[in-house]
């Protein structure tokens, strides 16, 4: 966090620096109130790069093997241009080179781990343990050591579920 108040610093000296120049290329025509307000619009303008590219980043740093399965995109009353262009506030993957098949039954039994990315001041990051029958398309999450069905919590998915694809299409 403290790279990106250092960021948004030198974003906003950059602009008023730019600012400063386009005052004295102007005659000082422009008033001197350009100045501050170029800053203010350049740590603006990274604080809304830093956010639209968090999802991209994020995956950049993920291993070849996951696979996205899940992105919310939400606004806020603050950031209005976020109810016209939605940012990504956090998103699912499903690392596809932990998975462990298992046939019971002639059903094909796939046990995985759902990671969560969330994008606070600081990124929280949640796994669960899932049980996933291709077979049935059934999808039940695993609670305890030694690890257990939760069978309340059992739901269908559907043939074109971005969870069941990445899970059950995967090698």
């Amino acid at each position: 966090m403290i790279w990106h108040l250092i960021a948004a610093a030198f974003a906003g000296l950059g602009a008023a620096g730019l600012g400063l120049l386009l005052r004295f290329l102007s005659g000082k025509r422009l008033p001197r109130w350009i100045i501050p307000a170029c800053a203010g619009l350049g740590v603006l303008g990274y604080q809304i790069h830093h956010e639209y590219t968090w999802l991209s980043h994020k995956q950049q740093q993920l291993p070849d093997s996951t696979e996205v399965v899940a992105v919310e995109h939400g606004g806020a009353f603050w950031r209005p241009w976020t109810y016209a262009f939605p940012i990504a506030n956090a998103f699912e993957v499903v690392d596809q080179a932990n998975m462990s098949v298992t046939d019971s039954d002639g059903e094909r039994l796939v046990e995985f781990i759902r990671y969560r990315f969330e994008r606070h001041h600081m990124d929280l990051v949640s796994h669960q343990a899932y049980l996933m029958n291709c077979t049935t398309q059934e999808l039940v999450p695993l609670a305890g050591e030694p690890r257990r069905p939760q069978l309340a919590a059992l739901r269908n998915l559907a043939d074109d579920d971005p969870l069941y694809r990445a899970v059950c299409d995967a090698g």
